[in-house]
C-alpha cells in the first residue's frame, strides 16, 4: 500500500484514526484524529502525542507482538469528558521499508459510560429511598414483639407509622412502574383528542378535598370555548394532577393555586399553534440553583420536607417524559418569596 493509498484509507475511516509504524512514528491520520490530538501530529512519535500509559503501552505492545490490543482513551471536548475506546490493529507490508505498522481507531463510548452510570446511581437512589422505610418497618416490628408487646398505646402508635412508611413504598414502587411505561411508550405519538379545559375542571374537582384540608384555594381561568388537542387523556391528567397537587404541598402556604390555559395560533416556542397551561402559587419559591436539575429522577429541592409530605422524588420526572412523548415544552420558573410557575405547552 502507497503512502497516498494509506492516507486515502485512514480518511474513509468515520471516526478517530491514525496508523504508527515500527519507527514509532505517525505515518498517517485522519481529520477526526488532529481533531482529537492536535493538527501536527503526523511524523511525529506517538509517545509525544497520546501520552496517556495505557495508550501508549497498548500500541507498544501490537507494534512488538504484532496482534491486537485494546485500552481506554480519556479526554475533553471543552464541555464534558469523553471515553474513547481504542482498538489497535497490526497492519503487515505498512510503513517504513513495508516493516510493518499499526492502525488504531478511538471509539467514542461516552455515552455508554454515562448510561452505565445512570444505571449504577438509580440502582443506588432506589435502594436508598425502600431502605429508610424498611429500616423503620424492621425497628418498629423488633419493638413491638419486646418492649412494646403489651403497650396498647405505643403499639397503635407504631402501627400508625408503619403504614405510613408502608404506603410511602407503595408509592415508590407506583411511581417506578409509571415511569418504566412512559418511557417505553415515550416514541409513540398519541392518537386520541381531548378537550382540555373540561379535563382540568374534573381534576381541580378530584383535588378540591386536598386544598380544603390545606386551605388553599383552587382558581381555574381558560380561554373561551373548548380547547382541544390530540394526547393521552390519562397521561395528561397524571401530568397536571402531579403540578397541582405539589402547588398545593409546596406553594400552598401562599393561600391560593391557579391554573391558566391560554391557546395561540402561533407559540413561540412550538412555532406553531399551541396551548400553555400554567399552575401558579404564591409560596415560598425555588431557589434558582435547583431548577435546572428539578426534572432528575429523586432529585428535590427540599429534601426532608418532601419526604414528610410523601413525596417520591419522582414525580417531575414523569412529568419531563410525558410532555416528550407530547412533543410538548416544560418550563419552570420561581423567585424566592414570590412562588412558582409550571408551565406546560402542548402542540394544537
Amino acid at each position: 500500500m502507497s503512502n497516498d493509498q494509506l492516507t486515502e484509507f485512514v480518511a474513509a475511516v468515520p471516526m478517530p484514526a491514525l496508523v504508527v509504524d515500527q519507527t514509532e512514528r505517525i505515518i498517517a491520520a485522519n481529520t477526526h484524529a488532529k481533531t482529537l490530538l492536535g493538527a501536527g501530529i503526523e511524523g511525529r512519535h506517538f509517545a509525544t502525542i497520546l501520552r496517556q500509559p495505557q495508550v501508549i503501552e497498548a500500541m507498544e505492545q501490537s507494534l512488538r507482538t504484532k496482534g491486537p490490543a485494546k485500552t481506554r482513551h480519556l479526554a475533553n471536548d471543552g464541555a464534558q469528558d469523553t471515553t474513547f475506546e481504542v482498538q489497535c490493529r497490526y497492519m503487515n507490508g505498512v510503513g517504513a521499508v513495508s516493516g510493518g505498522a499499526v492502525l488504531a481507531i478511538f471509539q467514542d463510548v461516552t455515552h455508554l459510560e454515562q448510561a452505565g452510570q445512570m444505571r449504577r446511581d438509580f440502582v443506588a437512589n432506589v435502594s436508598h429511598e425502600l431502605r429508610t422505610p424498611l429500616t423503620a418497618l424492621m425497628g418498629f416490628i423488633e419493638t413491638l414483639r419486646g418492649p412494646a408487646r403489651d403497650d396498647a398505646v405505643a403499639r397503635e402508635r407504631f402501627l400508625k407509622i408503619m403504614t405510613e412508611e408502608a404506603n410511602r413504598m407503595n408509592r415508590l414502587v407506583g411511581d417506578l412502574l409509571s415511569l418504566n411505561r412512559v418511557e417505553s411508550e415515550e416514541r409513540v405519538r398519541p392518537k386520541e383528542q381531548l378537550e382540555l379545559t373540561g379535563m382540568m375542571q374534573s381534576i381541580l374537582n378530584s383535588v378540591r378535598p386536598l386544598a380544603e384540608d390545606a386551605g388553599v384555594e383552587l382558581t381555574l381561568s381558560a380561554d373561551q370555548g373548548p380547547v382541544t388537542l390530540t394526547g393521552d387523556s390519562d397521561q395528561l391528567r397524571q401530568v397536571f394532577t402531579n403540578l397541582i397537587e405539589n402547588g398545593i404541598k409546596y406553594g400552598g402556604s401562599g393561600g391560593v393555586v391557579e391554573v391558566r390555559i391560554t391557546s395561540s395560533d402561533r407559540d413561540t416556542a412550538m412555532r406553531g399553534p399551541a396551548v400553555r397551561v400554567q399552575v401558579i402559587d404564591k409560596g415560598p419559591g425555588i431557589d434558582a440553583t435547583h431548577l435546572p436539575r428539578l426534572t432528575e429522577r429523586f432529585y428535590r429541592a427540599d429534601s426532608h420536607r418532601s419526604r414528610e409530605l410523601g413525596g417520591t422524588g419522582l414525580g417531575l420526572a414523569i412529568v419531563k417524559h410525558i410532555v416528550n412523548r407530547h412533543r410538548g415544552r416544560l418550563r419552570v420558573e420561581s423567585d424566592l418569596g414570590k412562588g412558582s410557575v409550571f408551565t406546560v405547552i402542548l402542540p394544537r
